[in-house]
């Protein structure tokens, strides 16, 4: 089974690489915008370099997916935040792009990574089903461009039966060698990271609203699996128990809550962005309010999949690699270089938070 990942040096993408380098009858062909080393979980995979933002990325990325018995499209950017032309281009563009080129190769099957984050708003005390309404949260562009990919594959599944589309739609995926690239992404260069290094936070900000599922990269990547060797179709919910809200948190990290109101964390956000101080803007913290809590029965009946790990082993495995600058220098995105946008020794190149491409 020839299978191709493209986006397949960032966090998902480096576990489905590993989980599948497990599987005697699959090759694996990788495609990311930088190339990585030939080390480690990607070692044994045939690469090509393909930014399938740029005009003409259709004509390679078909040529690439010749033969093919099923394209798993992970790429996505979350930074530069404060270049909304450029994420359009990636997420949006890019996914077009992916997906004409599936079709134009005459691949049976296209695995997309949707994400929690195409839902509406939706409950924080009950769970959906993938059949909840999928306009994303309007404040957040993340959200709007993962509904709006997910809309397209709406269209192509309608004018083209003969294609098999999964989309899995995962809460927050975390594994300890993330660490730095989510610094990098989420928190920016000024975050001390050796304040982490305990595993104490002495407050933990509290909301109804900051309950969210998290599951491991790991697990991700068996989902992932799961989907390619099997004749499953439609979407599927991805995450673990438990949920995780501030009293979670509280109790994990041995810190306090201290209630916030929604408009000072939304207001902090947005500041802060504008300030050029941390890289996300008041659209993750509207995501994070609004995004609802999901089932994840039907995964469990016709994948079979079972998460190993909880969140909340998954979340202190993800501080721990925070704390720690964990990285993985064989591939871009989780390199461990200090001189990216979102670390130090980018900003005293004069890269602030939120503008520059880490990727």
């Amino acid at each position: 089974m020839r299978v191709v990942i493209v986006g397949a040096t960032g966090n998902a993408g480096t576990a489905l690489l590993r989980r599948l380098n497990a599987e005697p009858d699959v090759s694996v062909v990788g495609v990311a915008r930088r190339l990585p080393s030939r080390t480690g979980a990607y070692a044994k995979a045939t690469w090509h370099s393909v930014d399938i933002g740029v005009t003409g990325a259709e004509d390679q990325l078909a040529e690439v997916f010749a033969g093919a018995d099923a394209v798993v499209h992970l790429a996505w950017q979350i930074q530069p935040n404060h270049d909304q032309r450029v994420l359009y281009r990636t997420n949006v563009l890019g996914s077009r792009s992916v997906a004409k080129a599936v079709l134009r190769a005459g691949v049976p099957a296209l695995v997309f990574a949707s994400s929690v984050g195409a839902y509406s708003p939706g409950p924080k005390d009950a769970y959906v089903r993938e059949s909840w309404p999928r306009a994303g949260v309007l404040q957040s562009s993340y959200s709007r461009h993962k509904a709006l990919v997910e809309w397209m594959l709406d269209q192509i599944e309608a004018d083209h039966p003969q294609l098999r589309v999964v989309r899995l739609r995962p809460g927050l995926i975390f594994q300890r060698a993330v660490g730095t690239e989510i610094s990098r992404y989420f928190a920016g260069p000024l975050l001390p990271a050796w304040l982490l290094r305990p595993q104490w936070l002495p407050v933990v900000p509290s909301h109804p609203g900051l309950r969210m599922q998290a599951v491991h990269a790991d697990d991700v990547a068996d989902a992932y699996a799961r989907a390619i060797m099997s004749d499953a179709h439609g979407a599927f919910n991805i995450a673990a128990g438990p949920v995780l809200d501030p009293r979670v948190a509280a109790r994990t990290f041995h810190g306090v809550q201290v209630p916030v109101p929604g408009l000072v964390l939304k207001a902090a956000a947005a500041a802060s962005w504008w300030l050029r101080l941390q890289p996300i803007d008041q659209g993750w913290v509207e995501l994070g309010l609004k995004a609802p809590l999901m089932s994840c029965d039907r995964a469990a009946t016709e994948l079979g999949w079972h998460p190993r790990h909880d969140a909340v082993s998954a979340l202190k495995e993800l501080i721990a690699g925070m704390a720690d600058r964990a990285h993985d220098d064989g591939g871009p995105p989780l390199s461990g270089d200090p001189a990216l946008p979102g670390r130090l020794g980018g900003l005293l190149k004069g890269r602030l938070p939120g503008t520059g491409n880490p990727y």
